[in-house]
């Protein structure tokens, strides 16, 4: 079984769509999957949008009281799906839900044991609309992650691994929104892979990206340079 963690806030309006096309994506294929929206308490709906969609696919909604957060909406998810392998995308539709099959593939047969869907890898693209100053935001992070992450986008949020492969609770210290990475890093993986993707603009609601959530990089990406320098990492 699968399960698609997919963190949100306030994105009632793409619910539905992205849970026709993770269906269109799957079913199709012939993978049994569970669709897991982790909801800081929205209020918008999306509770009652999931309550029409599970009654003919399968969705369900957790609501968090009281924390908010993506990359620990995300760790909440992964705790409480029920697939043996995880994939977790954004609620905002820039993420393929056709990607999803090539991505398990890979898992599935033993190729590799944590993929992404990256948009820096022959035959990935990104949004025509993006300014430079956008592609800089995206580009200049994923070289900073580089010494810690061999892959092309480690900034991507759109990732999959064996949940039996997810680290610890207690090794898991995230700030902001760069959940992958802190995952890669802590679970020590040995066979990553990216799967190109076309990154899209989101089509309904707002970005949560701020200055506040790029400096909560900043610190994150600090405490994962930390915990690689320390006596004994890597042995």
């Amino acid at each position: 079984m699968i399960s698609i963690v997919v963190p949100t806030y306030r994105e009632a309006d793409n619910l539905g769509l992205l849970a026709e096309a993770v269906d269109e994506a799957l079913s199709g294929a012939g993978h049994e999957y569970e669709l897991l929206f982790i909801d800081d308490d929205s209020k918008d709906g999306s509770e009652e949008i999931c309550a029409r969609l599970a009654e003919r696919l399968p969705v369900r909604i957790v609501v968090r009281k009281g924390e908010r957060g993506l990359a620990t909406a995300v760790i909440h998810g992964i705790s409480e799906a029920k697939g043996e392998i995880v994939v977790v995308m954004d609620a905002d539709l820039s993420h393929p839900a056709s990607a999803i099959p090539a991505m398990l593939d890979r898992l599935q047969n033993g190729e590799n044991d944590f993929v992404l869907g990256s948009r820096y890898v022959e035959g990935g693209s990104i949004h025509d609309d993006w300014s430079f100053f956008r592609q800089l935001n995206s580009i200049i992070p994923s070289l900073l992650a580089k010494p810690l992450c061999p892959l092309k986008d480690p900034m991507s949020g759109f990732f999959s691994f064996h949940r039996a492969d997810m680290p610890e609770a207690s090794l898991l210290s995230p700030i902001g929104y760069k959940i992958a990475l802190e995952i890669y890093v802590k679970g020590e993986f040995d066979e990553p892979a990216e799967v190109p993707i076309h990154f899209s603009d989101r089509q309904h609601g707002e970005s949560k990206l701020s200055l506040k959530e790029q400096l909560n990089f900043i610190r994150h990406l600090a405490r994962l340079y930390a915990y690689k320098l320390r006596p004994g990492a890597g042995s």
